[in-house]
């Protein structure tokens, strides 16, 4: 990172306080709000939390070798985790340390000028992402946000991540309610948007397909004056947009559909192993492997094609590019394994991605086994019918076996029991630890050796934990 002390406590508007032997020009190196993850020469932020406070670690930072904190409280106010007394250096103080660190960040990103690619949707925007840093790597030295780190905390992290090596971001921004991201473009300010669908997701704030491509519509808030638009010409409420600011937006998608300047074809399913496709990009076709299974990896591939055709990359760079995305834990994540094959899709879930990752275990030459969990955000009105549907798809689907853990996903085990098919084995757990429970007693009833299973749930269902216990097994 490229700060000095001066320029971060003037870009939040704070007062700076230096400690003996050191000057207002001197620099950081990174920026951290998790105290373990403090290195030398790093700006901490306490962060006050639901649960944690980050004044408490101010004291183990600096001990870790951070040469500043950004605080709301003044030193000895608040007792330390250590134990020790506080022993505090030079350090900001705000009146917000939250919004410090956005208008840090918002700074920075002004300052080096990096190109951004900003991408939201509700589902595969973090597939997106690895594909697009792949594609641009191609050409471009790339940063790209960190797993999922796409909120009102990690988009700043990801952008004050930047060097003056860099010539492209690509930043995943992720939102549960109007006006998030509103603030998360007016710190991206994004050269080109990518947004991947409007699905049914954070209902609980947003209420209704409508509202949730409204407030994703806001990364165009703080979009570049001569900003680019890509979009997924298969959604129905994306394919609606004409134009945004006086651009016309570019839509990618399957072959047949109007409109599109990048589209797939010819696409040949290689089971979990990827997919074979033409690509055809401004009346010219290629031949690309996708190596992510699923026919929506196809469609996340054909958007990386859009942002790489307008920055600039040749034909043979995109399908290098392509060709070479690889999997991120939680997220379609492949793990074959001695004893049988497991899909690591553990990190979220809401209806279109828990349909798209039944999908993708259809596609197994092998015994099936999916082990579904609780959805969250889906609004008190819906959360039971949008389960059900979950539910009767997996039992249409014709899946062996579907084991559903959680409140929630008793209607899901409800519609898949009254609509399951001859041979089908429906097993329900109203918690976690029952799950983990019957997993560990009689592994091989519910997942067989030679099967693959599914591992999917809402995040905070802790899903990990039946990963790692079968990775055990």
């Amino acid at each position: 990172m490229d700060l000095t002390m001066e320029e971060i406590a003037a870009a939040c508007g704070g007062r700076l306080v230096l400690c003996e032997g050191q000057e207002s020009d001197t620099r950081v190196t990174s920026a951290a709000v998790d105290s373990r993850k403090v290195s030398e020469g790093s700006v901490f932020f306490a962060v006050p939390g639901e649960h944690v406070d980050g004044h408490e670690f101010v004291s183990s930072a600096f001990e870790k070798g951070a040469a500043l904190t950004i605080v709301e409280k003044e030193p000895g106010t608040v007792p330390q985790k250590t134990g020790k007394a506080a022993a505090w250096g030079s350090y900001v103080l705000v009146e917000d340390t939250l919004l410090a660190l956005k208008q840090i960040a918002e700074y920075y990103r002004e300052k080096l000028g990096i190109k951004v690619v900003g991408i939201t949707g509700s589902a595969g925007k973090t597939s997106t992402k690895e594909f697009i840093a792949s594609v641009l790597g191609e050409k471009y030295s790339v940063l790209k946000t960190e797993g999922n780190f796409n909120n009102e905390i990690g988009v700043p992290l990801t952008l004050l991540r930047m060097e003056r090596s860099h010539q492209v971001a690509v930043v995943e921004m992720g939102i549960s309610d109007f006006g998030e991201m509103h603030r998360l473009s007016r710190m991206a300010k994004p050269d080109i948007c990518v947004i991947t669908n409007i699905g049914q997701s954070h209902l609980d704030h947003l209420k209704s397909r409508d509202g949730i491509l409204k407030a994703k519509s806001e990364i165009f808030d703080f979009m570049a004056p001569d900003g680019e638009v890509c979009l997924n010409g298969e959604d129905d409420k994306l394919a609606s947009i004409r134009e945004i600011k006086g651009h016309r937006p570019h839509f990618f998608g399957f072959g047949g559909s109007p409109g599109q300047e990048v589209s797939a074809d010819h696409i040949e399913g290689k089971g979990l192993w990827g997919s074979d496709a033409v690509l055809k990009m401004k009346g010219v076709s290629f031949q690309v492997h996708v190596p992510l299974p699923g026919i929506h990896m196809v469609l996340n591939a054909a958007a990386a094609a859009c942002v790489g055709e307008l920055l600039g990359l040749t034909i043979e760079q995109i399908a290098a590019g392509i060709e070479k995305t690889a999997p991120v834990s939680g997220r379609d994540n492949l793990i074959p394994l001695k004893r049988y094959t497991l899909i690591d899709d553990c990190y979220n879930a809401n209806p279109a991605s828990m349909q798209a990752a039944l999908d993708l275990l259809d596609m197994a030459d092998t015994e099936k086994t999916a082990i579904l969990g609780d959805m969250f955000g889906l609004g008190e009105e819906r959360e039971d019918e949008l389960h059900r549907q979950v539910g009767r798809y997996a039992a249409e689907k014709g899946i062996g076996r579907i084991l559903c853990a959680g409140g929630r996903c008793i209607h899901l085990f409800q519609a898949a029991s009254e609509h399951a098919l001859a041979g089908q084995q429906i097993f329900y757990f109203p918690t976690l630890k029952e799950l983990l429970d019957a997993l560990e007693k009689e592994r091989e009833k519910y997942v067989p050796d030679g099967c693959t299973a599914l591992i999917k749930a809402s995040h905070a269902m802790e899903f990990e934990k039946v990963l790692a216990l079968l990775r055990r097994e």
